[in-house]
């Protein structure tokens, strides 16, 4: 199985990492899972570690995160459980020695550790032990509870032109590290309570609001992107990314004249308004604006591109088509990362990749589906509400698949399998009985020829699929037994499939009656993904969030649930964030309270016999978490195969 192996070096300045200075990673892509399996879990059979799989180093050395170890502890049944990160590049025999209150407790060559002694209130540090020598340690406190609350500031709320009021709520968020301290911050959106979907005109909305927080609460600041950019999952989404490679990242956004920084520095003309009669807004200046993730301060604006140009160029004249907007981070020359921001999915489709050098920034490429290169080719009314990375062709390089097209790194079209827009989209290795990476689609369009089915991320070859006749709103692919090599495919339209076409049932996963294809999560000690979901309340407007284990029939188990943690995205069922950004592999998950005064951060509770490598250093999971807030949410995956078999 060709793919791409670890190999690193990291570089570090005595007793702390520092964010100036660059690592270099190679990760597995397309190989099978990079699991130890140090202990001998029973109901699971290991797979290889990264260091030993038959990947060979195929692509160029990428620049990765510095991070700290991220020792967290959680209260747990029998103790506290105690997990902190390994590394991508950390050798093989690397093993740890834990402390609690100054006294070792463990030395282990596992990422967790089950304290039988422990408490709230318990302080832990473990230190990193290379060829019999301590490392400098690094410490936390024991949570007080299976949650860690985060305060925020929420802003104030206000009217519109028409007299509308308007409050804020938690949106989506991204995480960075800002500071270059190696510990992930929080870049948050908030959105009013009258953010409307793009394809809704009559409605002016409040201004989106971005704020920067660390894990304790502490605000470090605030961005605004006044009125002329209206609030909506299609308008306002971000990009939280360490572009040029100082250690700290950038954040990058599309801004409007009367965007203001941290600082109170308007962009543009501050007396501009560019909304019409009705509150739509299809004219007037756009930007790219960049700003530096420490302060909160505009660095660099240039013209927004792809360009709104004439509104009826993308499909109507209402600004529907054109006001689709989508964002994500690759690699796109193998070694150093790019912000590509994109305008269109039902007709015309542009994207347009930039660079940031530190203190200007540059375009790369541009592709659209009206250029003379790309016209009549297929590639237009492909695009999904959300978008992915990844490197699908093997050369170090990524490409961005776009729904149902795909574009290659030097931003030529890459291939089109021509079945339309769709609503969710999963890619990753998803049959590791293949070579390469696949891609779970599902279709709107009543006349295609699949209304959802698996493709060849590489070529856009349909491995196999469905007819449906109908729009195919949700999807999920999740790795949920080891009956079936791979992950689990499901969709709304029915059907429960094995990662290779065979169906598993003609019913889905289900739980209390309610489907399930909002998002996954690794939660718990065992190798297979859960759903992360929430249980909606229609009367409400509001879901609570809950985690949800398939059991070997499409009837689910609930794990875990928490009425006080709400969702996002309405019907979507988000929450803010899920990804790995504490601890060992497993994911953490970020919801907001019900008034939004503060997040609830969330951390497993299970122990676990496995070991890998923190999820962030995988380049199309990191990735993932950058385009996570984009669109229509869905979450991250792997570029191994992570799952049993």
């Amino acid at each position: 199985m060709q793919g791409r192996t670890r190999t690193a070096s990291r570089h570090r300045r005595p007793g702390k990492l520092t964010g100036g200075v660059l690592a270099t990673l190679m990760v597995a892509t397309g190989s099978m899972l990079a699991v130890d399996q140090l202990a001998g879990a029973a109901d699971e059979t290991p797979l290889p570690t990264a260091a030993n799989s038959p990947a060979k180093a195929l692509a160029a050395a990428r620049v990765a995160e510095q991070l700290d170890r991220g020792l967290v502890a959680v209260p747990a049944d029998g103790g506290v459980l105690v997990t902190w990160r390994m590394f991508g590049d950390d050798p093989a025999n690397l093993s740890f020695r834990l402390y609690r209150g100054g006294t070792l407790i463990e030395e282990t060559q596992k990422t967790n550790f089950l304290d039988s002694g422990g408490s709230t209130g318990a302080t832990y540090e473990i230190r990193a032990v290379v060829n019999g020598a301590e490392q400098p340690g690094e410490k936390a406190t024991a949570w007080n509870a299976g949650r860690r609350d985060i305060p925020l500031d929420k802003p104030s709320g206000g009217t519109t032109r028409d007299g509308v009021a308007y409050t804020y709520s938690a949106n989506d968020a991204s995480a960075a590290d800002l500071d270059g301290d190696g510990a992930y911050e929080l870049v948050l959106k908030w959105v009013p309570s009258n953010a409307t979907d793009v394809a809704n005109s009559g409605t002016c909305t409040g201004p989106t609001v971005y704020d920067a927080y660390k894990l304790d609460g502490t605000r470090m600041w605030r961005v605004n992107l006044g009125t002329n950019v209206r609030s909506g999952s299609h308008y306002d989404s971000f990009q939280v990314y360490d572009y040029d490679g100082d250690g700290k990242a950038e954040m990058a956004v599309r801004a409007s004249d009367g965007s203001k920084d941290s600082a109170g520095t308007v962009i543009g003309d501050p007396d501009a308004s560019h909304l019409a009669d009705n509150c739509a807004v299809l004219s007037g200046a756009e930007y790219l604006s960049v700003f530096n993730g420490q302060t909160g301060r505009v660095m660099d604006s240039v013209p927004f591109e792809p360009a709104r140009g004439n509104v009826a160029d993308w499909g109507d004249t209402w600004g529907n088509r054109e006001g689709r907007l989508l964002s994500g981070t690759a690699y796109l020359d193998g070694s150093h990362p790019s912000m590509v921001f994109t305008r269109g999915i039902y007709e015309r489709t542009a994207l347009a990749a930039y660079d940031w050098n530190g203190s200007d920034l540059t375009r790369r490429w541009k592709f659209d589906t009206n250029s003379s290169t790309n016209y009549g080719k297929g590639y237009d009314q492909q695009g999904n509400h959300q978008l992915s990375v990844a490197d699908v062709d093997g050369d170090g390089k990524d490409e961005i698949l776009y729904g149902a097209m795909a574009v290659d790194d030097d931003g030529s079209g890459l291939w089109t399998t021509k079945l339309g827009h769709g609503d969710a989209m999963h890619v990753g290795d998803l049959d590791p009985s293949r070579p390469g990476l696949e891609s779970f689609n599902v279709h709107e369009h009543t006349d295609a020829a699949y209304g959802y089915e698996m493709h060849d991320a590489r070529t856009g070859e349909i491995l196999w699929g469905q007819r449906t006749g109908s729009d195919v709103g949700r999807g999920i692919c999740a790795d949920l037994t080891r009956q079936y090599a791979g992950a689990e495919c499901w969709s709304s339209a029915g059907g429960f499939y094995a990662a290779d076409g065979t169906k598993i049932s003609d019913s889905v996963p289900t739980f209390a009656g309610g489907d399930s294809f909002n998002s996954a999560i690794w939660w718990d000690g065992d190798a297979h993904r859960e759903l992360l979901d929430h249980r909606w309340s229609g009367s409400a407007g509001v879901g609570y969030a809950q985690i949800l284990k398939y059991n070997g029939s499409t009837d689910l188990d609930r794990i875990w649930y928490d009425q006080d943690a709400k969702s996002n995205n309405w019907t979507k069922g988000n929450p803010v964030l899920s990804g790995d950004i504490l601890g060992d592999w497993r994911e953490e998950m970020i919801w907001r309270n019900a008034d939004s005064t503060a997040l609830r951060l969330y951390s497993t509770p299970h122990p676990t016999e496995f070991r890998l490598p923190t999820l962030m250093h995988d380049p199309v999971y990191r990735l993932g978490i950058a385009w996570q807030n984009t669109g229509y949410n869905q979450p991250p995956h792997t570029s191994y195969y992570l799952g049993t078999r």
